[in-house]
């Protein structure tokens, strides 16, 4: 099958690099007009340009999503610009404290939960009410494997992600009725900036390899098909799952 997203409208955040980046670069090239966003505005903007080069049609934003206004200034130029929103994937993400749980700052915590869990919510409850009145939606929430069982120097994030999660499966049992359809990635170790502290140590590398049972890292492009599949049709009857992406590795136990 060939996906189509023609006349959609799509937000991604989190786009200027890494799996935001692909994913914005997948659905304009399948034909949705899509609204990168980030809070840098010369990573967005090239981004965009990439787009528009491709043949597609791109709005750069830079927005704060853990902003509760940044937020709803993304929402409103979005409509301005396209007209709607049928598409919200909840990319954008932050990690500033990697060690023991225990030695965490209120601070990090601030920052992790404002980003990674009220950002994604507050994206959604600006575009919820748009895509109702547009007959439905989808929604793609960027999970991880930390936030699915416990990993090594990452517990305020895995806490965040385990919110994440809960917030997928609560929001797909609230707007089903509404056609929305709620989902979430929740990829392994991918070879991106964002998880360099991981893939760049070459113990830390050996170790996740050892534990995949594909034998490898996760490229960027390992995600964006599943994130294709759920923005589109052909993911109609799926909501409040959680799609694995870490080449089995959940399956050995993580690692570690």
């Amino acid at each position: 099958m060939i996906i189509d997203l023609t006349g959609r409208v799509a937000i991604v955040t989190g786009a200027s690099r890494g799996i935001g980046r692909e994913i914005a670069l997948a659905l304009a090239g399948a034909g949705a007009k899509v609204v990168v966003a980030s809070r840098k505005a010369e990573g967005v903007e090239a981004v965009a340009a990439e787009i528009r080069q491709q043949g597609g049609t791109a709005l750069a934003v830079a927005a704060h999503v853990g902003q509760e206004e940044a937020v709803a200034s993304l929402v409103t130029r979005t409509v301005e610009a396209f007209g709607g929103v049928d598409i919200a994937v909840n990319n954008a993400g932050t990690n500033p404290q990697f060690g023991a749980m225990m030695d965490a700052t209120a601070s990090q915590w601030d920052k992790i939960l404002e980003v990674n869990l009220k950002g994604a919510f507050y994206l959604i409850q600006r575009v919820v009410p748009i895509m109702q009145a547009r007959g439905g939606g989808k929604i793609v929430n960027m999970a991880s494997v930390a936030g699915v069982r416990p990993s090594p120097a990452m517990g305020v994030y895995g806490v965040s992600k385990a919110g994440l999660i809960m917030l997928t499966r609560v929001m797909a049992l609230e707007l089903g009725p509404s056609n929305i359809q709620v989902n979430a990635l929740a990829p392994g170790v991918i070879k991106t900036r964002f998880s360099s502290a991981l893939w760049e140590s070459p113990d830390v590398a050996e170790s996740v390899v050892r534990a995949t049972p594909l034998g490898r890292l996760g490229e960027t492009q390992d995600v964006v098909g599943a994130a294709l599949f759920l923005a589109s049709s052909l993911s109609d009857y799926v909501t409040g799952e959680v799609l694995l992406i870490d080449g089995g590795m959940n399956l050995s136990g993580g690692f570690g």
